[in-house]
């Protein structure tokens, strides 16, 4: 084994084995370098091929995370967790998604678009719900982040911790039968394609009825 897939394998094996913060924030560069021996540079290379591959997410200003960062906004949040409802949240998204969806396929790279779709078939390959749930979450995520509009990252980051801390957020857990995930997973495929093909309109229209099916879902199971 190379220097550098060992160093890669510490990463990974670091990454997942849940030493990180309670927000999934990294440590500082500086220590990770520290930590494995290796100079800046090298490590950063080798963040790079994790970033690629979907493993880690790096947010100027916030730091490298293992998992899609939550909002900065985290204790104000906590009062709207408490107040919102399902339909609240899926009415911001369905305003929201929608608009990152045609954006994410009128700016997306070459690189982009090979992560987007292995995170797409990550939602088609699981059967099993907990994995579902965080293939999910992270392939909407990236299609905030390759539409490459900060302030409409923000917004989406807020609206993604309110719904982990919410009261009720087992609710959309329950909603996710097989056949529900078999479908969603279809229709995040047929997304993908759009995006993929620079189709921002198609993109945009294909989210919208994604994201209503999802609320039917949500719906359906909220007491």
């Amino acid at each position: 084994m190379t220097d550098e897939e060992e160093l890669f394998r510490k990463l990974s094996h670091l990454i997942a084995s849940g030493e990180m913060a309670m927000d999934g924030r990294l440590p500082p560069e500086r220590k990770l370098a520290e930590r494995f021996g290796v100079s800046r540079s090298r490590l950063r290379l080798t963040l790079d091929r994790l970033e690629e591959e979907g493993a880690i997410y790096r947010r100027q200003g916030r730091g490298t995370f293992a998992a899609p960062p939550v909002s900065q906004g985290h204790s104000a949040l906590n009062r709207i967790a408490r107040e919102v409802t399902p339909q609240d949240i899926m009415e911001v998204r369905l305003e929201i998604e929608p608009a990152l969806a045609a954006h994410a396929a009128a700016r997306a790279r070459s690189g982009d678009l090979a992560k987007l779709e292995q995170l797409m078939l990550a939602t088609i390959d699981t059967g099993e719900r907990a994995a579902y749930e965080i293939a999910d979450d992270t392939f909407h995520y990236n299609i905030a982040v390759i539409a490459r509009n900060p302030l409409f990252l923000e917004v989406y980051d807020s609206i993604r911790t309110v719904r982990k801390l919410a009261t009720w957020a087992n609710i959309r857990r329950e909603s996710h039968t097989p056949d529900v995930m078999i479908r969603f997973g279809e229709q995040h495929r047929a997304l993908f394609e759009a995006i993929s093909c620079r189709d921002s309109q198609q993109a945009a229209r294909l989210m919208q009825i994604h994201l209503l099916d999802v609320n039917r879902m949500v719906l359906r199971a909220s007491p």
